[in-house]
């Protein structure tokens, strides 16, 4: 069954649509230069009253190594997802288990450098210039399906209830990463298309089944998970 995961949260109300809708993961975003950023404190303030099952995500752009370890620490993240220019030694500063590494590879070639990092899975996106994600774009499918052959891949850039199915009869990612396509606004969230989303990833995941995960045991991986105990900083 294909993972469901829910970007750019900030208003309980929508986290709590999601979640009890059957969202596997929730992303909170930490990059200031996002319309869809939370604080540490209010995003503390909401993780804290999603039930216990939902994923927490921390999403970060080009932030120091400390501060995400304090931010993570603070908020109760379950993984760490790093949507900017990290380099493969920053991405070692972390439990690679715990570890989502975004990218928005424009060809072939770069399929060949995602081999340098070290992390729980790949999220593939489509990056426009300065914006790291939520640009509302597609992002290549064709690239993604090689991926998905050598990673366990999480799709995102643009789905909406309208393209999703497609993009997982097409890609046949092993979860998707949804944001601007069930928004009315930045960071408002629309509980009819968030609830349209889920409906439309378990009805064609329902038909088009699921492939095992290169590298993980069949059945038993799942990227939206905790990380072990001893691998929490």
């Amino acid at each position: 069954m294909t993972e469901i995961k829910f970007c750019g949260m900030t208003r309980l109300a929508d986290a709590l649509v999601a979640a009890e809708n059957g969202a596997d993961a929730l992303g909170f975003i930490f990059y200031p230069g996002s319309p869809r950023y939370l604080c540490p404190e209010k995003a503390r303030e909401l993780i804290r009253q999603l039930p216990p099952e939902v994923i927490r995500v921390g999403v970060f752009v080009n932030e120091s190594v400390g501060t995400v370890k304090e931010i993570q620490d603070f908020c109760a993240l379950d993984l760490l997802q790093l949507h900017g220019d990290e380099s493969p030694d920053y991405c070692r500063q972390f439990p690679s288990s715990g570890l989502i590494r975004a990218v928005s590879p424009r060809s072939e070639e770069d399929l060949t450098l995602l081999e340098a990092y070290p992390c729980r899975a790949i999220l593939l996106d489509r990056r426009e210039e300065a914006l790291y994600g939520g640009t509302g774009r597609l992002s290549n499918w064709d690239l993604g399906v090689r991926i998905r052959k050598r990673f366990p891949l999480i799709l995102a850039g643009g789905l909406n209830p309208g393209n999703i199915g497609e993009a997982i009869k097409t890609v046949s990612p092993h979860a998707v990463d949804i944001n601007s396509g069930v928004e009315s606004a930045p960071g408002i969230k629309d509980p009819d298309k968030i609830r349209s989303a889920i409906a439309e990833v378990r009805r064609i995941s329902a038909i088009t089944g699921s492939e095992d995960v290169p590298g993980k045991e069949p059945e038993t991986f799942r990227i939206f998970s905790r990380m072990r105990q001893h691998d929490i900083f």
